[in-house]
């Protein structure tokens, strides 16, 4: 049988190790594409860390995707070799369970797939993947600017379209790196008084560069208060893996205002029951979305110039790759190509 390449972990804490594989044909209802690009996200550390539960190994991973179909399963309708498509984190449902019946297609409870997780991922030459979880890449985004749209790109994008927020609204992005600098350009292309928040005054360019009205530096000013001084902010979105941080913005909230959590936090996120009270302020999370969400995600960003800003490693140069993500010093993703 031909061969590729796949980066794997062969256990839980194991290394990122690079190994040949026999190409995998689709079954029913499943693809195969030729991956081109493939993102580096902060959540491939359950698969390197076994940090997520019933994970079978060895795994390959990755969840940002992008590539080209080359083989088609039977039984798949719509899609066909030569299209450019990508996957991220949703990997497909069942279709019959509650959650799936109402629409919520990403919390699937009987047999949920994840991009990496459930399946191997895009750390690879090549890689199946269920129809449904496809999305079609448009013509003016590359493999590498489209395989950080299908993770941090669509959390951010969707979280956004999804707050109830409208044109002229005052949203605060709080923190501009992997998933922020993405936030902070998809706020402004949506007709949002765009405010940056981040520590350091040398950060403040880049935000004005990224669309910021506004730039806030946590290190010198109270992000709350000054949020307060431009009127309260409809929605502040959190993407820092800082609890503390977190906590020190959410009373920029105005009234009705939400914060939506799309970053890790490292410890408990605190509110005061009379900032949720007074001003009918609440604090909730967001995933990513479904593939229909990535669709809507890329060609936003097609029409509008938004765009990841990205280190390219090759796929041989993976384990480095994720080290430099893990660091913390990537500006501002890192993406691994596979020619």
């Amino acid at each position: 049988m031909a061969k590729m390449r796949a980066v794997q972990v062969p256990s839980a804490k194991g290394p990122l190790q690079m190994v040949e594989r026999d190409i995998p044909e689709p079954g029913p209802g499943w693809v195969r594409i030729r991956v081109e690009a493939c993102g580096i996200c902060h959540a491939d550390s359950y698969v390197k860390e076994g940090l997520w539960p019933g994970i079978e190994y060895p795994r390959v991973p990755g969840h940002e995707v992008a590539g080209v179909i080359d083989a088609v399963g039977s039984g798949v309708a719509a899609w066909k070799s030569g299209q450019r498509v990508g996957v991220g984190w949703y990997g497909g449902r069942c279709g019959y369970c509650e959650n799936c019946r109402r629409g919520d297609f990403l919390f699937c409870t009987v047999s949920r797939r994840v991009t990496a997780i459930t399946q191997d991922g895009g750390y690879a030459d090549y890689m199946l993947a269920a129809a449904e979880a496809l999305a079609l890449i448009p013509d003016e985004l590359s493999a590498a600017d489209a395989g950080p749209l299908f993770c941090a790109g669509v959390t951010t994008f969707n979280s956004l379209r999804n707050s109830g927020a409208r044109d002229g609204d005052l949203v605060a992005i709080l923190g501009i790196g992997g998933l922020g600098h993405l936030g902070v350009q998809f706020a402004s292309k949506m007709g949002f008084r765009t405010v940056a928040i981040a520590r350091g005054k040398d950060k403040a360019a880049l935000a004005k560069q990224l669309g910021a009205q506004v730039y806030i530096d946590s290190e010198t000013q109270d992000p709350a208060e000054e949020l307060t001084k431009l009127g309260g902010a409809r929605v502040i979105l959190a993407t820092v893996t800082s609890g503390k941080a977190m906590n020190a913005t959410v009373a920029g909230l105005g009234l009705n205002g939400k914060m939506i959590v799309v970053g890790a936090a490292d410890e408990p996120i605190q509110v005061p029951a009379y900032l949720l009270i007074g001003g009918r302020r609440s604090v909730t999370g967001w995933p990513s979305g479904t593939s229909i969400d990535s669709q809507d995600t890329l060609n936003f960003s097609a029409q509008t110039g938004v765009r990841s800003r990205n280190e390219i490693f090759p796929l041989e140069r993976a384990a480095e790759a994720y080290e430099r993500m893990m660091s913390g010093k990537a500006r501002f993703r890192v993406v691994l190509t596979m020619k």
